[in-house]
């Protein structure tokens, strides 16, 4: 399995002319957030703040958090590679199929895996069942919500309930909250006081389309788990430029409400699209759908200069599987306009 195989790996085709292999916010990067980093290109000859305290303050701003409970990383992944390197946990329970970089970063800290898989006849949907498998040899639990690639969010009193049992067996539970700015649903943010043990990880790569500028975040209230992630990995981990961009994102609330309509807007209508021309689409609250077909998909759409998610790499998954963003209608509408051509 190439675990480091990802979506937007444009680089290594040609002619590639809409992108749904990656799930980044459609409205792109916000002018304001360019014109920030643009207009402090001069402060780039220093190093940058290396405890970013203007910006865990926007943060704390944004998400109503102590700013004591952030620390930031050059993007989500480098945080997940930090939180396993400076655990060090034994044994690490994960979600199949879900986003491959836990496992992959449980593995290099010397963790064993431990798979919970999603029923797809469930549509993928994580129900009470993980709970029976947050045991007292777990160490350390991988959620994410919603899923990568099924979309699909797992309710607020699930969360909740993983938090508790994670608690009762000195476990830590990592919920990954990157794609949920894209969808209406309760972030669990407002528990960490409550679980010392809840680490919610967050970023600005993909709501705000600064995917390229890597930053990210965690949310926890245990200062021993915060002070272990900050003091693993370089101190240099969040680049001047990020900041900048990070401080002037965290200011664009209607922006997310917008594209929360668009998103949710655009799902439906790329849903329907798909279902009609006889593929098999998985419900999904986020940006991004999951779908099934026997066809060679990528390929063929690769014809049409679109570039879609094969989810061959992902556990429980197949070469049957595919991911595509969903994205402005026009780049919809030329999506589906090509699978009716090479489906025929």
């Amino acid at each position: 399995m190439d675990s480091h195989g990802h979506g937007g790996d444009i680089f290594a085709y040609e002619n590639i002319r809409y992108d749904f292999s990656v799930n980044i916010n459609p409205l792109g990067m916000p002018e304001s957030v360019k014109r920030a980093v643009a207009a402090h290109i001069s402060d780039f000859e220093t190093y940058p703040d290396t405890k970013y305290r203007a910006l865990r303050a926007a943060i704390s701003d944004m998400e109503q958090q102590n700013a004591s409970h952030i620390v930031c990383g050059n993007g989500a992944a480098d945080l997940i590679y930090r939180l396993c390197q400076s655990i060090k946990p034994e044994n690490v329970l994960v979600c199949a199929p879900s986003f491959s970089e836990y496992e992959r970063a449980a593995a290099q800290a010397g963790a064993n895996i431990l798979v919970h898989r999603l029923a797809e006849d469930n549509g993928f949907c994580l129900t009470d069942n993980i709970l029976g498998d947050i045991t007292e040899d777990i160490n350390m639990v991988f959620l994410c919500s919603p899923n990568n690639p099924t979309g699909a969010v797992i309710p607020f009193e699930l969360i909740e309930k993983a938090a508790g049992k994670a608690a009762e067996n000195n476990a830590l539970l990592v919920l990954d909250e990157c794609f949920l700015d894209f969808t209406d649903a309760k972030s669990a943010k407002s528990l960490i006081l409550t679980y010392g043990n809840l680490v919610i990880l967050k970023a600005f790569t993909k709501i705000f389309a600064m995917a390229g500028l890597r930053l990210g975040y965690i949310l926890c209230s245990d200062s021993d788990v915060l002070e272990k992630v900050d003091l693993t990995g370089q101190c240099w981990s969040v680049s001047a430029p990020a900041q900048y961009a990070g401080i002037a994102a965290c200011k664009l609330s209607d922006f997310v409400s917008r594209t929360r309509e668009l998103i949710s807007r655009e799902r439906s209508f790329l849903t329907r699209g798909l279902r009609s021309l006889g593929l098999t689409v998985f419900s999904s609250n986020a940006n991004f759908l999951l779908l099934r077909c026997a066809l060679p998909l990528k390929e063929m759409l690769l014809e049409k200069g679109i570039l879609i998610r094969s989810c061959l790499n992902f556990r429980s998954l197949d070469d049957s599987y595919f991911r595509v963003a969903v994205k402005a209608r026009e780049a919809n509408t030329a999506l589906l306009d090509a699978l009716g051509e090479v489906l025929r």
